[in-house]
């Protein structure tokens, strides 16, 4: 029956919205007719389903608020909390599916879909977030009693409604200079995108009330630990050679979020390096600084520009191989690298500027690039090679070390931002769909 009614709805236009109540509600008259017929002689028979709301050209049925409703007295009861009153949680859920088969709606009509290959990599990502492989999380899921299938179609509409949502409510966030500037001057801002530290930490205890004595051997080990480690020797390495003590790795945190006696070595110690020792009522500390991030970020850019040819019906790979390697050599022979990028090169977005790419980071370009791009010296013109896009040669102009620490702080506030900005415009959103479209409760 559900999906007679379905193909109804589906099949019904806006205009014709007061027949489809008229249609289904018919059907259900049939339906209703035959039951009570049937009832009569048998009384097993029993209504498997029915619409509860007519939304747009779809519907929702009893049997789908049945499940999410299961679904949500499994979750409040697994948490341990209590639960709201039936007819709130039922309200709730039944204008989420509502919500939901809007979104659904317009991601049909934009011919918006998820290919198995998008959604193998996504239940591949979840199992691995759960530090299995695919065939543990199937296997996870069904010991619980949850369809595996079921579960990828409900991640596959998961991720219908998140591309709707996306291609939707980003293009109403702007955020301005201005902005970014105010959030990193806020606290807020300041904390989110302090510096973060990595310290490695041991204690030389010291018993409560210990004498003068106990005191100093404690301070002549630490002492001692110390230097051998100033010598040269591996922090791990010492401190592994004495059972009784303990390496403790804090993991990475911001400086505030550090012990007192810890947070200022953090910010004074070179990194790589081990801190004098620090006395506190419960010992004597050695602390090391592994690793830091979000302050002094350096990394190597280069500067190149390149020429792309690529092969095509009426130029095969070897002609082009034959043709990109021609090229080389009159650059070498004299002529300018950007007039012939200009006049040859098939790459769209460089081509005007003499191919050009501009100063770009490790792992920005495709991996056969970046191998010519790093095994070329600055001025020098590499062999011709191949990559997924086709044959080039490319040369090196410039090569530079950039702190790129204020453009990470700069993401950080702008992709914070983006996100409250986001959160709040899908909700303006969603509520201007809903507003809009046909709901028909029955």
């Amino acid at each position: 029956m559900k999906i007679l009614i379905k193909l109804i709805a589906t099949a019904a236009s806006k205009g014709r919205r007061n027949r489809l109540a008229i249609l289904a509600g018919s059907l259900f008259v049939v339906f209703g007719s035959l039951n009570a017929t049937l009832a009569s002689a048998n009384n097993q028979l029993q209504l498997l389903d029915q619409v509860i709301a007519i939304v747009d050209d779809d519907v929702v049925m009893a049997s789908e608020l049945k499940e999410r409703i299961q679904q949500v007295k499994v979750n409040i009861e697994k948490s341990g909390k209590s639960a709201p009153p039936m007819q709130e949680i039922q309200q709730e859920i039944l204008d989420q599916l509502i919500i939901e088969n809007i979104q659904l709606q317009m991601a049909m009509r934009a011919g918006v879909r998820i290919s198995d290959a998008q959604l193998n990599d996504s239940m591949l990502r979840i199992a691995q977030q759960n530090r299995m492989n695919l065939l543990q999380f199937k296997e996870a899921l069904e010991s619980d009693g949850i369809s595996y299938n079921a579960t990828r179609e409900q991640i596959r509409k998961e991720m219908l409604l998140q591309r709707v949502q996306q291609g939707n409510v980003n293009q109403r966030v702007q955020i301005t200079d201005q902005e970014i500037a105010n959030f990193l001057s806020s606290e807020e801002g300041q904390s989110m995108t302090a510096p973060e530290y990595r310290m490695l930490h041991t204690l030389i205890a010291i018993p409560g009330g210990a004498d003068r004595a106990t005191v100093a051997a404690a301070k002549a080990m630490a002492d001692a630990l110390y230097q051998r480690i100033d010598n040269g020797e591996a922090y791990e390495k010492v401190m592994s050679s004495y059972s009784q003590l303990k390496i403790n790795d804090l993991g990475w945190r911001k400086a505030a979020d550090l012990p007192s006696l810890i947070s200022s070595l953090a910010t004074t110690t070179t990194e790589g390096g081990t801190a004098s020792p620090v006395q506190s009522a419960s010992g004597f500390h050695l602390v090391k600084l592994l690793d830091k991030r979000g302050d002094g970020e350096v990394i190597p850019q280069t500067k190149a520009r390149h020429i792309l040819l690529k092969p095509s019906a009426i130029r095969n790979e070897a002609a082009t191989e034959a043709e990109i390697k021609q090229l080389r050599q009159r650059i070498i022979d004299g002529e300018e690298f950007e007039d012939l990028a200009r006049e040859f090169s098939e790459d769209i977005g460089s081509a005007l500027e003499g191919g050009d790419l501009g100063w770009t980071s490790p792992g920005q370009l495709v991996g056969a690039f970046q191998d010519a791009m790093d095994s070329t010296q600055p001025g020098d013109i590499s062999p011709a090679f191949k990559s997924q896009y086709g044959w080039h040669v490319l040369q090196v102009i410039e090569r530079r070390d950039k702190d790129v620490t204020d453009d990470i702080r700069r993401n950080i506030a702008r992709n914070h931002i983006h996100q409250r900005k986001y959160d709040d415009e899908l909700q303006t959103w969603l509520q201007k769909i809903r507003d809009e479209a046909y709901v028909d409760f029955k």
